[in-house]
């Protein structure tokens, strides 16, 4: 469908519908789920999958890493490993069960390790969820490879707190993950 207002032209276009709820109405998690292992084999399954399609878009540009990341984080990101993703993995993104990832409009190239640190930060609420998110992604996450990709989604959530609710509630604990990727 395409319509026109306040000097916009708008585009919204449905691929499938999907009458499974997500994970979380919010796309940081407040309460617990029980997530079976088939889903978390599925959820790997798609995000390589993802990974290996070839793509000019962009989820993350290198110049937002190179100029924000520094400037809420503190750190300055090394050489940069590009994959396809997702580019907003969080739980309002995903249903269960079974898993299907909702809203495509932000995929395309992103630092290794960007979706699996972006589910892990929108997980933090729940430890036992964050902490399931850092044992399943561990071939990625803290490792070096994927570190950028951890700073990139710390700043996303950052530099969002000030104007989003939910990141703001979410930006202590962010700060506190800082401490150990420094």
């Amino acid at each position: 469908m395409d319509w026109p207002a306040d000097g916009w032209d708008y585009r919204a276009e449905l691929y499938e519908y999907v009458t499974t709820p997500p994970v979380s109405r919010s796309p940081v998690l407040h309460h617990s789920v029980e997530l079976s292992d088939t889903w978390w084999h599925n959820l790997h399954q798609a995000l390589d999958r993802l990974s290996r399609v070839p793509t000019s878009r962009e989820a993350v540009r290198e110049q937002y890493i190179r100029r924000r990341v520094p400037e809420y984080t503190g750190i300055t990101p090394g050489e940069i490993a590009w994959t396809t993703g997702h580019g907003d993995l969080h739980w309002a993104n995903l249903t269960s069960p079974p898993l299907s990832l909702l809203d495509w409009e932000g995929w395309g190239a992103a630092p290794v390790g960007h979706d699996a640190a972006t589910l892990y930060l929108h997980s933090l609420p729940i430890p036992d969820l964050a902490e399931r998110v850092r044992v399943e992604f561990a071939h990625v996450l803290g490792t070096p490879t994927g570190r950028v990709g951890e700073l990139t989604a710390c700043t996303e959530i950052l530099q969002a707190a000030a104007r989003v609710p939910f990141y703001s509630d979410l930006a202590d604990s962010v700060r506190q993950h800082l401490d150990h990727l420094s």
